[in-house]
């Protein structure tokens, strides 16, 4: 896959940069990445933190045309790699047949998927707790990172990683997801029965409180009577931070290694 474009495609709370380190280590493979961030993203976290209202009101439809105008830009078709919400667009663009493969890490969860285990809830609650937050960009504290990003990290790294990383993201996509098994249009459905599309593989951290292993697992049986290729990878001691922690390397080399020939 040398010189072949990988499009990573962050979450909700963190900055595309964030991703760097998987740019550095896939550009030293022979891969073309690259991280844009969401539609009226700032490109630097200091930026994105002064003007919390830029990424206020956008959807899940809208990120994924963001993303799909993107890729209509690149050379080639992309491995497209994505964190949390990121990892929802990843399955949305896949079932588009816009990438060669498709590699979703801790998703935010898909229409169809039924599984609402507490600790989901909690971690949601910062956004879903106020309606006025559809329409507004909403930050987390350092305790509400520590609960839904850094629970398997020790309590200094998690601090870090706020400190480096956490900016104002959206609310409208956290209610959108909480609402598509009631909606009928929901832009939370993926085609999940598209048999060209790549294959596509799921990243489970098994202590992930933002996403648990029950609604990965519960996505990845969604797909369960495609031809398609899909796979599931569960990683026991992991939450949500796996992508930017200390850890992040393990996530990466098992990725590259699933994509290789």
């Amino acid at each position: 896959m040398t010189n072949t474009p990988v499009l990573f495609i962050h979450g909700l709370w963190l900055h595309a940069s964030s991703w760097q380190p998987w740019i550095d280590l896939f550009a030293a493979r022979g891969f073309a990445p690259i991280a844009p961030g969401w539609p009226g993203e700032p490109g630097t976290v200091e930026a994105a933190r002064r003007a919390p209202q830029a990424v206020a009101g956008h959807g899940i439809d809208d990120v994924t045309d963001h993303y799909a105008a993107i890729i209509a830009t690149l050379p080639a078709a992309p491995v497209i790699i994505g964190h949390s919400f990121g990892g929802l667009i990843t399955q949305k663009l896949l079932g588009r047949g816009l990438g060669r493969a498709g590699v979703a890490i801790d998703p935010a969860q898909i229409k169809g998927v039924k599984p609402l285990p507490f600790a989901q809830l909690r971690s949601g609650f910062p956004v879903l707790g106020n309606p006025a937050n559809r329409r507004r960009a909403v930050s987390l504290t350092p305790a509400q990172f520590r609960y839904g990003f850094g629970n398997a990290i020790d309590e200094r790294e998690s601090g870090e990683l706020y400190d480096r990383w956490t900016v104002p993201s959206p609310g409208r996509p956290l209610f959108e997801a909480a609402l598509a098994n009631f909606t009928k249009d929901s832009p939370a459905a993926v085609d999940i029965g598209n048999t060209t599309r790549g294959p596509l593989l799921f990243i489970s951290g098994q202590r992930d409180h933002t996403v648990p292993d029950a609604v990965t697992r519960a996505a990845y049986k969604l797909y369960g009577d495609s031809t398609a290729t899909t796979e599931l990878k569960q990683f026991p001691d992991r939450g949500h931070s796996l992508t930017v922690d200390s850890g992040w390397r393990t996530i990466a080399d098992f990725t590259l290694g699933w994509l290789a020939p």
